[in-house]
């Protein structure tokens, strides 16, 4: 049996993007053993994908090196005897425990300054590899070797009993349609729909029978309760409410998602939900939503995308020209 750990991703849509990765290394290898280092946060999304045996929880806290903690890590995971490691981050310091665990196949792209850390370090070919997803996927393979296309997407599969389990934990009945709505962006503002307009969109929705869910971190709380403060009394605001496990589950009620650019876009397209996923600063070219139910919509303006947490220019026309009324064009061809 082969065992490889995979040092995966910080950020929640990276690591679903990760999937089909890690469902190439089970073909290639139906007998291994997959375990990931990952960020606590990222725990209940890896334990509800079927080809990851054990999560490794990665303590450090994101850009700091802790080099004696990380070497300890290295040296407690040696016992495990792991075969490969494959790095899908490009820091130094993703790169520092496999070292230290002494695997001895550690694979991963050439990044900063990690050369004698990786002994099997791949130059990444941006031109042929545009999407994050076929990136990842090509660790997988042996050096050299194309990956198998068409990829699959990634696919979360979530029972009855663990959507029931998930509405009554939160005291929700749900009749009729369910619109969920994704509000928040970890990465920054620009990133984001405004405030104004997703409440605009809350209304029409309800006064067509939806029952609309508003779900995100903690840090999206004070956005979905301006959501709610502008005439949507009747939604459900459960940002902050929910661990990751019951956000996919929610997701997995809807008729319809609209989201921004963020890790729950990622999940809800994993589900195969019908949803429009809201693009500004950044680009589909890279992270789409990888499902055929998932629609992106986007200005193709100058200055978009600029990769950026807030608008370098101050007037977020990205987002303030996407108005409500095209959004519902969308929803209504759907």
């Amino acid at each position: 049996m082969k065992k490889i750990l995979v040092i995966g991703p910080s950020w929640v849509g990276d690591t679903m993007l990760m999937q089909p990765m890690l469902m190439r290394l089970k073909q290639r290898h139906p007998d291994s053993q997959i375990d990931i280092l990952c960020p606590p946060w990222t725990v209940e999304l890896l334990r509800a994908i079927p080809e990851v045996h054990e999560v490794v929880i990665n303590p450090f806290p994101h850009g700091a090196l802790e080099l004696k903690k990380r070497y300890q890590l290295g040296k407690q995971l040696r016992d495990a005897r792991y075969d490969q490691a494959i790095v899908l981050p490009n820091s130094l310091k993703s790169a520092l425990v496999p070292f230290f665990a002494h695997i001895p196949l550690r694979t991963g792209f050439i990044g900063e300054a990690r050369f004698g850390l990786l002994n099997d370090a791949r130059r990444l070919n941006k031109a042929r590899l545009p999407l994050m997803v076929e990136r990842f996927a090509q660790l997988a393979e042996q050096a050299g070797d194309d990956i198998p296309r068409p990829l699959p997407n990634p696919k979360l599969i979530i029972t009855d009993a663990q959507r029931s389990a998930t509405l009554h934990k939160l005291g929700l009945t749900l009749n009729g349609p369910v619109a969920v709505f994704c509000p928040g962006a970890e990465y920054g503002p620009a990133k984001r729909w405004p405030i104004p307009y997703f409440a605009e969109l809350a209304q029409r929705l309800r006064k067509e029978g939806f029952t609309v869910l508003l779900i995100g971190s903690p840090k999206d709380k004070a956005i979905a309760d301006k959501i709610v403060a502008l005439g949507n009394d009747a939604c459900h605001n459960l940002c902050g409410s929910t661990d990751l496990g019951d956000a996919i589950a929610l997701l997995s009620c809807a008729q319809l998602v609209i989201s921004n650019d963020s890790g729950l876009m990622h999940l809800a397209a994993a589900l195969d939900r019908p949803m429009l996923a809201l693009f500004g600063s950044s680009s589909p070219q890279f992270t789409p939503p990888l499902s055929p139910h998932a629609e992106v919509i986007r200005l193709d303006l100058k200055c978009s995308p600029c990769f950026k947490r807030e608008c370098p220019l101050g007037h977020f026309n990205c987002m303030m020209k996407l108005t409500p009324e095209r959004v519902w064009q969308k929803i209504e061809q759907m």
